[in-house]
């Protein structure tokens, strides 16, 4: 009798793909180009590289570094790794008071009272649901880069994915993948476009016309894709491939009987008028703030408007319900996490520190005693700490290949290569190129600083609009995204939604596959027709 394949635990397979890195130093050559500074129209100083500065340098092959790789992954990701723990504590001290489930259930019966009008029968009010939902995670990633900020939103959606008759990859899709689609058809995306377009010399953000057009037929078939694959679920859950995954999540079976109107007590009034503090001082030494939407920026009186919904709301949500104040917290946090990343560049400490303070918030409401408080942290990071290990060993993998100085000798080889094409397949290399070099080099600013003096300039050479070479940039850096073990955010989230890395996988890359194709179909008019910014 056959003994069943067994299918290599995640860590197993990173470990893997490290030791693969470390034989490629062994045979591809050490390189190295030149690196200078240079100050970008929004004032931006960014390190790119001389595109005729190449030179070999002595090799350096990686041998016992693949366990000291271990080791130095975990600081490189050391932000990722402590945000994400410091996210799965404070959501623990949330979960505790039930106020999600009980958010999901009252979103659920919502969701049911309007299904009998007609046109929300015929479009399904579940698929209308998951659209929205997309489509919001979309823009922010089309017009601030949401990439990391999606991993605090998997404890909140894939909880309602699964309440509503569908798996853990659907949760996922509603803010990562959604945001992903929003990354790839990149509108305003300042730490892509932004910056290839300022290191290619050509106005910032223009052409956004095609790139709208470009946004719009990639949500379109990305967000259809996913409700084929809902429906199929819906119909049939055990069709999921992470069926026995999602075990962990249909355990904790929401119930009607959840204390939707638990009166909120003495505790609950001090945190709320504790924050009211804090958001009336901030609204009075940050009045108004300047919102960054690509490159304009808008003066805009944000943070007492937050406080304004705040006191409103929450006077509202305390006199029905402790569960729904807590909700109403949960919603400042979002909306402080908005504020601050288009206002005041946070990211992953900033947005870690507002999601603690949200726990500790919740807590205190819940008159929890700081001895349960700290226990449930703990407890908190106990269950996520597997996502936080996975995302250090990953990594590793960039280690090996900086430390074996290869990497500029893979851009320099792939460069050379596409000198002999015409126009049209020239940009496809590009793009190919672009979605290769993603594996290795997963954050989007830094590939565009590596790669974009190089690609602008060959553009030149070969008569193709350095328009064009942004958006094989732009797609190229944005699909792989989804599947690329070297990316901290994925990582990131299939821990934390509980999925394995080998079953993303299996069920991501026809996903991928196709939206490849359309980025390639994409890429055609911008060589043939005449469009505007191009």
């Amino acid at each position: 009798m056959k003994s069943k394949r067994t299918i290599p635990h995640t860590y197993v397979i990173v470990f893997y793909i490290i030791i693969f890195a470390a034989i490629l130093t062994w045979i591809v050559p050490g390189g190295a180009f030149q690196r200078q500074q240079i100050i970008l129209d929004n004032g931006i100083t960014k390190e790119v590289i001389d595109s005729n500065s190449f030179q070999y340098i002595d090799a350096n092959p990686q041998t016992w570094q693949v366990f000291s790789a271990l080791f130095d992954g975990f600081v490189d990701k050391s932000d990722i790794i402590v945000f994400i723990l410091l996210i799965g504590g404070a959501f623990w001290i949330m979960n505790e008071s039930k106020a999600i489930d009980v958010g999901i259930l009252s979103f659920l019966k919502a969701a049911k009272k309007i299904e009998h009008v007609w046109l929300f029968r015929k479009l399904g009010i579940n698929n209308i649901i998951l659209t929205l939902i997309m489509l919001l995670f979309s823009m922010f990633g089309a017009v601030f880069g949401m990439s990391e900020e999606t991993i605090a939103f998997i404890i909140i959606f894939v909880p309602l994915s699964i309440s509503m008759g569908y798996d853990s990859i659907v949760g996922v899709s509603l803010s990562f993948v959604a945001a992903a689609l929003g990354f790839a058809g990149a509108l305003l995306n300042p730490f892509t476009i932004g910056i290839a377009q300022g290191l290619s010399g050509i106005p910032l953000f223009s052409g956004i016309e095609y790139r709208l057009f470009s946004w719009i037929v990639i949500n379109v078939v990305g967000i259809a894709w996913i409700l084929v694959y809902a429906k199929k679920i819906k119909k049939n859950p055990k069709l999921s491939p992470v069926y026995e995954e999602d075990a962990y999540w249909r355990k904790s079976e929401l119930s009607e009987e959840i204390g939707t109107y638990a009166k909120a007590g003495k505790s609950a009034w001090i945190s709320f008028g504790m924050l009211v503090a804090v958001l009336l001082y901030f609204s009075y030494v940050e009045f108004y703030s300047v919102l960054q939407i690509g490159n304009a920026a808008y003066r805009f009186p944000a943070i007492p408007l937050a406080a304004a919904y705040f006191v409103v709301f929450g006077l509202l949500s305390l006199r029905k319900s402790i569960h729904f104040y807590i909700l109403t917290l949960l919603g400042l946090t979002i909306l402080m996490l908005i504020i601050g990343v288009m206002g005041y560049s946070w990211y992953v400490m900033e947005i870690a520190s507002l999601f603690f303070a949200m726990g500790l918030a919740s807590g205190i409401a819940m008159s929890y005693s700081p001895n349960k408080i700290t226990q449930l942290f703990i407890t908190g990071v106990k269950d996520i700490t597997s996502a936080a290990m996975v995302v250090g060993l990953a990594g590793g993998i960039i280690i090996i290949l900086n430390n074996g100085q290869i990497i500029d000798t893979l851009l320099y080889y792939v460069s050379r290569a596409m000198g002999d094409f015409g126009k049209l397949a020239s940009v496809e290399l590009m793009y190919v190129f672009q979605t290769g070099i993603n594996i290795i080099i997963p954050s989007g600013s830094a590939k565009a600083a590596l790669t974009m003096p190089i690609m602008s300039q060959f553009s030149d050479l070969i008569g193709v609009s350095r328009q064009a070479t942004v958006m094989a940039f732009q797609f190229g850096d944005g699909f792989t995204n989804m599947i690329t073990p070297t990316s901290g955010v994925l990582i990131g989230v299939l821990g934390v939604a509980r999925i394995p890395y080998e079953k993303w996988v299996k069920w991501v890359w026809s996903f991928i596959l196709m939206l490849t194709i359309v980025g390639a179909l994409l890429l055609v008019p911008t060589v043939y027709m005449q469009l505007n910014g191009f």
